[in-house]
């Protein structure tokens, strides 16, 4: 097991530039991360001379970043628009793998008003799996996650509601996509997520660990305090012998103070959750 982290709580400062990813790297570096994780918007922009900086600024610091997140919008009702969405989509594949980024995780899109359920996961699955097909032929990994709602969009996610999350695993199970599992999200929309990672833990490749003030409502805490069952959804990972990454979605908005707690939790937890032999 490994173990990376996505700042929210730093997203405004490297979003702006404030913050440089070099700086992010060198912060997870001290902290004792295997690798950091980033948005596709922490990326000022996409120049050869922007992304060998990176690069460098990587190599010195010690650090790959694991896991890029972007934000593909598949179930617009605008076609044309979609299309569009694809395009950035590919885009964001081949800066992935000019970064050395392994994983890039994929949205179905918003839920938009005026779009059918039938609609919405027909555009999605459509698309998620053509991009696949770029995905695959730059040796970058897609990973779809039950997701919330991101600063990027209006609407919550499409696929917020865990019965459509998992209509659209199940349609790309096989396909080469994966599964992000957010620990976090599904409780976030009330339903049990001991119940519902067991449907997909085949097609689990890596885990967001979050989680929230209480069950029902987006209320993310620093890790370890709240009502998601992370030590449980641990064991059951460990169980079924997952020993991919655990990317931290470090969301508090308490700074550095909230990802070493969540850094130092993850670890204690995932230890704790090793199956032990039975005494005689």
């Amino acid at each position: 097991m490994q173990i990376s982290c996505l700042p929210i709580s730093f997203f405004k400062e490297l979003s702006t530039g404030e913050m440089s990813i070099g700086e992010w790297a060198r912060y997870g570096k001290d902290l004792g991360l295997d690798g950091i994780d980033i948005s596709m918007a922490f990326l000022q922009n996409h120049t050869p001379v922007y992304l060998n900086g990176v690069k460098r600024e990587l190599a010195e610091a010690g650090m790959t970043i694991v896991m890029a997140t972007t934000y593909p919008d598949f179930t617009c009702g605008d076609p044309a628009q979609r299309k569009r969405e694809l395009a950035y989509l590919v885009r964001d594949i081949a800066v992935c793998s000019q970064l050395g980024i392994r994983y890039l995780r994929v949205l179905a899109g918003q839920n938009h008003p005026d779009i059918s359920r039938g609609e919405g996961v027909e555009w999605a699955v459509r698309n998620l799996l053509a991009a696949q097909e770029h995905a695959a032929r730059f040796g970058v990994e897609l990973v779809y996650e039950d997701h919330a709602k991101p600063g990027a969009w209006e609407y919550i996610d499409f696929s917020h509601p865990t019965d459509i999350f998992l209509e659209i695993a199940g349609r790309l199970r096989g396909s080469g996509i994966g599964i992000n599992y957010d620990t976090g999200n599904i409780t976030a929309y009330g339903d049990d997520t001991l119940q519902v990672l067991p449907k997909v833990i085949d097609q689990v490749r890596t885990v967001h660990v979050s989680d929230m003030a209480e069950r029902g409502r987006f209320s993310p805490v620093v890790i370890g305090t709240g009502v998601t069952p992370n030590r449980e959804l641990f064991r059951l990972l460990r169980r079924h012998g997952y020993d991919g990454w655990l990317c931290i979605e470090e969301a508090s908005g308490t700074g550095m103070e909230g990802i070493q707690k969540a850094v130092a939790f993850t670890r204690e937890a995932w230890d704790d959750a090793c199956p032990r032999a039975s005494g005689m």
